[in-house]
């Protein structure tokens, strides 16, 4: 690899707010706020507003879709005669 192109490479915490979930781990992305975490060294911290504690799939809070409904309203409307 060339030297001098690449960003840095560093750990980061990714926290969502709104869950009270965060989680460290190694990315190029930057941040003026920081958090001491829980080894006690400080990190770049990234608010992000969806994570798989929040995200309605990975929590089981997701909606299903009645497609048998929008099946029968189509063939109502269109037809199969």
């Amino acid at each position: 690899m060339k030297k001098g192109i690449h960003p840095d490479y560093r750990p980061v915490v990714f926290r969502d707010p709104g869950a009270d979930f965060a989680f460290l781990t190694r990315s190029t992305i930057g941040s003026d706020k920081t958090i001491e975490w829980t080894d006690g060294k400080t990190y770049p911290v990234v608010d992000v507003d969806v994570s798989s504690a929040s995200h309605p799939f990975y929590t089981g809070r997701n909606r299903v879709l009645d497609t048998a409904g929008r099946v029968e309203r189509f063939n109502q409307r269109y037809g199969r005669t």
